[in-house]
């Protein structure tokens, strides 16, 4: 039979101790199996002890419209920044200004937003939100990880190496992306997602007033640089004071809008097409023109020479008959033929 509890038995238990309280006293680590201390099954202290302090967050998204090959794009960096965030397609109807909200909401303090017009052109908006500064680019000639070009590696989550073309510290709009650049493309240290490793570089170049965006892998071996993707190029538009909107810093003047780009392409497509009518025309008209009829030029048979006449002979003799040559075998084809007819009615 169980024994019953007695009443001062709940006193005798012992004290939970609460968690992380100091005055309670730590419990007696048990020796090892050949008698070693506890020090020897400590687990050691994380290689880097460092604290994420930079909390940049950038939010990557589009509004509606985009073709495939920006959404591979998006996706792509999506996956080389380990510090960015994604959100659903914005509508075209909504103003940009709205996206300040969204980053404010998804605790975010930068932006990549792709504006997709006309499904053919597509723009990149970079702004630090929700102050400034903010700036738009079109982006032509894209090329992302998946094609097959790129035969470079990297790890995943790792931290980049930024360069830059010396151009970006020698003229002041371009300090100022600069600058952009760096907060919004470098991985923070010591961030949760991120790894601690340096594998690859993100080269930022400007030819043809067009900044080129490029990203190597770096071999060890060697150092050489492999290229591993996305690849674009961004076409500066302006730079705004504020975040989606706000007074103008600089506005490009080599800047030629895709509209204008098109029509100037049509327009040189008709002036070939005008200027072969036009010649058509023109032979249609020299064919119908009468000939006219050009006068005998007395001096053209001066240098010809008459050639010498000769006289006709008149035949008045009746030609002589030519000896016609008789074949030698023909009798004897005659012969065989009558000596078979005198065989076949004796027979």
């Amino acid at each position: 039979a169980a024994s019953k509890r007695k009443r001062g038995a709940a006193a005798a238990r012992p004290k939970k101790r609460a968690k992380g309280d100091p005055s309670a006293p730590e419990p007696a680590a048990k020796p090892g199996p050949d008698g070693a201390g506890p020090e020897e099954y400590s687990i050691p202290a994380p290689v880097s002890q460092g604290k994420w302090k930079n909390k940049e967050r950038v939010l990557i998204f589009s509004s509606r419209g985009i073709n495939f090959r920006t959404r591979h794009l998006m996706q792509d960096l999506r996956t080389l920044m380990p510090h960015s965030k994604a959100d659903t397609k914005m509508d075209r109807k909504d103003k940009l200004f709205i996206i300040n909200e969204v980053c404010e909401i998804k605790n975010c303090n930068k932006c990549i937003f792709f504006e997709a017009k006309k499904k053919q052109d597509l723009y990149m908006w970079l702004s630090n939100t929700p102050h400034g500064p903010s700036a738009k680019f079109l982006v032509q000639n894209i090329h992302t990880l998946a094609e097959l070009k790129m035969t470079g590696n990297c790890l995943r989550g790792s931290r980049p190496l930024l360069s830059f073309d010396p151009t970006f510290d020698q003229e002041p709009h371009y300090a100022l992306l600069k600058e952009l650049f760096i907060q919004i493309f470098s991985t923070p240290q010591y961030h949760p997602k991120s790894q601690p490793f340096v594998d690859h570089v993100f080269t930022f170049t400007i030819t043809d007033k067009r900044i080129w965006f490029r990203n190597y892998q770096i071999i060890e071996e060697d150092a050489s640089l492999v290229e591993i993707g996305p690849r674009f190029v961004l076409n500066l538009i302006k730079i705004f004071q504020g975040s989606f909107g706000g007074p103008t810093l600089y506005e490009n003047p080599f800047y030629q809008s895709p509209n204008m780009h098109r029509r100037l392409i049509r327009l040189s497509m008709a002036a070939k097409f005008r200027e072969k009518q036009q010649v058509k025309e023109v032979q249609k008209i020299k064919k119908k023109e009468t000939k006219k009829l050009i006068e005998d030029d007395l001096t053209e048979t001066v240098f010809e020479t008459p050639a010498e006449e000769k006289l006709m002979e008149v035949q008045l003799a009746k030609p002589e008959l030519k000896a016609t040559v008789k074949d030698k075998r023909k009798p004897r084809k005659i012969q065989r033929k009558k000596q078979k007819k005198l065989f076949r009615i004796e027979a």
